[in-house]
């Protein structure tokens, strides 16, 4: 308040020297004397290179051109304020009074630097040991009241401003303790003060980071506000089409506020320009527009708490209480978000962007990761998504240097239960990884849903672990590596009849029509370079079995895979048949093709062992060789042929011991 009270005072002082010394002293003389004047009173020289230019009607006053106010001593920035003309015009019967009642204000084009050090101190705190000095020698007690600055206001002193005007100004903000250099251009700017122990009005405008805004503030006592005491306060902002508005109390020294916080437009682009983070909208069309009203809480250490807040994305209601706090070299986002319902379909989260045509080759802009870090819960009753339903669910969110967690704690859809980690990290380009598991899932919804298949229905269990690279969905498919397994319960294989094609061995069992009902299916498999390989699935499908191995091409979202069903020929052998059937192609349109060379050289490999063992029996029958208990014949024949042979050997071993004797 004192520098106010003061730097309006001098101003004053200005006008009355160039007045009163109109008719009797030369201009260069007039602006020597008052830039002298000037810097007693505050301890700053003033320079004026231009003009000036005095007027007693119908206000006394002056147009100063070509102004200059130097800056603290301790900083090495420039000038504190230049303009190219400075207009003031006083209420002359108010300044008889001994008031002083500024009736015009104006400053063209201005550059004003406002500066705090690293200590603390602000370049708009002015001297007063100079002021001091002057008075000390005036013996006028209104001149003395100057030199405290303060005690105008305290003697009687009125001090007001009917309409300060900056037309074209520019405004720069630099704190050396919190790194904070802002550049505000295009400044046009009106100040009232009618009555400093009362309300005060400013509206702005200007652009910074590129974008334009307007502002307006009304606080009701200016007095208290600029001594640092909390006094009620509105300001409303508009950037873009956004609008946030605060209506409570607040304070500047320390900076401390509380009220009631309201913002709606359609992102939050514009404000995150004026902060200089960029013009890139974080939040996705879908859920847009988007409201925010709450209780703010700016405390003096610099924290903002927000409670009873609700929100409006889109389609969506939340309700949140949450907490940040500022930190090096990122501020700290924690608290809770609940909701009822949300609804997050169209917008692309979870849905992969599985196109009939491939996967999504847009680039995704992962750079909101690393704003802030972050510790949310979050809980809802239901989340609508590209694959489903989760109801409910409950998360939590872990955010840490652009490395996001999003801790799984109850999750179910599609009749499971979903849990286990999901992870986004933008740290050097962006990855996506997990740890899930899935128990008593349906799977015909959930693979329509994700990979566009519908093939496969029953429900069961499975476990993935997966990681990707990429700055699409079609970059991380065609990049995953990872493992996992499955075991499924009863379900079925819609597009073809297993058990019709074996017995008749006819292609007819192939179509939408058909399905193959099976008990159980298992398997595991591993991912690399995009590739799911799987060598060891195992179906049981009534009376036959079934065998499977192959790839699928997550990537290219192709199969090329084999399934080898089985069947035993009758109760009196254990020859099986087995016909492969091989499937490739496109996973959404699979092609099917018996594999008759596989069935020929099956049949050749059967029929080749069946005469091997008619061999061997001949050649059992022939020496005489008995099979023991479990015994196979190529083993009988191999123990019959060794005892024969030792046979042999003995009584050659004899017939030549009698020959020598």
């Amino acid at each position: 308040m004192r520098w106010i009270v003061r730097l309006l005072g001098a101003l004053a002082v200005l006008v009355v020297l160039f007045v009163a010394a109109f008719f009797l002293i030369p201009a260069e003389r007039i602006a020597a004397i008052a830039t002298d004047r000037f810097e007693a009173t505050t301890g700053r020289a003033l320079t004026i290179d231009g003009s000036v230019r005095p007027s007693v009607w119908p206000l006394i006053g002056a147009r100063i051109e070509e102004v200059r106010l130097a800056n603290a001593p301790w900083s090495d920035a420039g000038p504190m304020f230049t303009a190219q003309a400075v207009d003031l015009g006083l209420d002359l019967r108010a300044l008889m009074a001994g008031d002083i009642v500024i009736r015009r204000l104006e400053a063209v084009a201005p550059q004003i630097l406002l500066e705090r050090d690293a200590d603390g101190r602000g370049n708009w705190e002015f001297a007063t040991e100079g002021a001091g000095r002057d008075n000390g020698n005036g013996g006028n007690g209104e001149g003395g009241g100057n030199g405290d600055g303060g005690g105008d206001t305290s003697a009687g002193r009125a001090l007001a401003l009917d309409l300060a005007q900056v037309i074209n100004g520019t405004l720069r903000i630099r704190d050396h303790g919190a790194d904070i250099d802002l550049l505000v251009e295009a400044v046009d700017l009106e100040l009232r003060l009618p009555d400093m122990a009362g309300p005060g009005e400013i509206v702005a405008s200007g652009r910074t980071g590129g974008q334009r805004f307007t502002a307006e503030a009304r606080v009701v006592s200016v007095q208290r506000f600029f001594d640092g005491e909390i006094a009620p306060l509105t300001v409303a902002l508009r950037a873009g089409d956004s609008r946030l508005r605060f209506d409570g109390r607040a304070g500047i020294d320390p900076a401390a506020a509380e009220g009631r916080v309201e913002l709606e437009g359609e992102g939050l682009a514009p404000f995150l320009a004026l902060a200089g983070q960029g013009a890139e909208e974080p939040v996705p069309p879908e859920l847009r527009p988007l409201s925010l009203t709450g209780q703010l809480t700016l405390a003096p250490a610099g924290s903002v708490h927000l409670r009873d807040a609700v929100a409006r994305l889109g389609p969506n209601r939340l309700t949140a209480a949450l907490d940040l706090a500022p930190g090096d070299p990122r501020p700290r986002l924690t608290g809770t978000i609940t909701t009822e319902t949300l609804d997050l379909t169209a917008t692309g989260a979870g849905g992969g962007g599985a196109a009939a045509d491939g996967w999504s080759t847009t680039p995704i802009d992962a750079s909101a990761l690393g704003v802030l870090d972050a510790a949310l819960s979050l809980r809802a009753e239901a989340v609508e998504t590209d694959f489903g339903q989760i109801a409910p669910l409950r998360m939590e969110l872990t955010l840490d240097r652009a490395r996001a967690v999003f801790d799984l704690r109850e999750a179910r859809m599609h009749d499971g239960r979903l849990s286990g980690e999901f992870v986004l990290n933008n740290r050097a380009g962006l990855s996506v990884g997990g740890d899930l598991r899935a128990e008593g899932m349906a799977l015909e919804p959930l693979l329509q849903a994700v990979v566009g298949v519908e093939r496969l229905a029953g429900t069961g269990d499975a476990r993935l672990r997966f990681l990707g690279v990429g700055q699409s969905m079609d970059a991380i498919m065609r990049s995953l590596s990872g493992e996992g397994q499955v075991d499924l319960g009863e379900g079925e294989i819609i597009g073809l009849d297993l058990v019709g094609m074996l017995r008749n061995l006819d292609m007819a069992y192939i179509g939408d029509e058909n399905a193959t009902i099976y008990d159980r299916l298992n398997g595991s498999f591993s991912i690399e370079r995009g590739v799911l390989r799987s060598d060891d699935l195992k179906m049981e499908v009534r009376a036959i079995t079934v065998d499977g191995r192959g790839t699928v091409d997550l990537g290219a979202r192709t199969i090329d895979y084999r399934l080898i069903p089985s069947t035993s020929l009758g109760p009196e052998t254990d020859r099986q048949l087995r016909v492969p059937l091989h499937i490739t192609g496109p996973w959404a349109e699979p092609r099917y093709r018996l594999d008759l060379e596989g069935l020929a050289e099956q049949r050749l490999r059967e029929e080749r062992a069946r005469l091997e063992e008619r061999a061997r029996d001949e050649l059992e029958r022939r020496l005489g060789i008995e099979r023991a208990e479990g015994q196979s014949g190529s083993e009988a024949l191999r123990e019959g042929a060794r005892e024969r042979l030792e046979e042999e050997i003995g009584r050659g071993l004899q017939r030549l011991l009698r020959s020598r004797n």
